[in-house]
């Protein structure tokens, strides 16, 4: 796993999501995540950004095995185009490149 990458997209959902990001955004973000990352590196990433995702210094948490079944839900899930484009709107926004909508 490579700790560049990993700053590197934390970085970009920082630009893209400066007042964190919003649980409706949770399940598509792990869907643009995981279609160019390791899933080892999504889980490090979705942790991150739990630890940090709260409103006056609540956090929300989710264990590796919590995080790793909503990686195989969210693959196994058709999510509509409108969840994904939204999300990678914002990202690509943000210059991120893997956000490109797969359509």
């Amino acid at each position: 796993m490579s700790s560049k990458v990993i700053d590197k997209v934390l970085a970009l959902l920082a630009q893209g999501y400066p007042q964190g990001i919003p649980r409706q955004d949770y399940f598509p973000l792990l869907a643009l995540l995981t279609r160019s990352l390791a899933e080892d590196e999504v889980v490090a990433i979705a942790q991150m950004v739990l630890r940090g995702s709260g409103s006056d210094g609540d956090t929300d948490t989710a264990s590796v095995p919590e995080i790793r079944a909503a990686i195989h839900v969210v693959t196994e899930t058709e999510l509509t185009g409108e969840e994904i484009d939204r999300v990678a709107a914002r990202l690509a926004a943000a210059g991120w490149p893997l956000a490109a909508p797969a359509r």
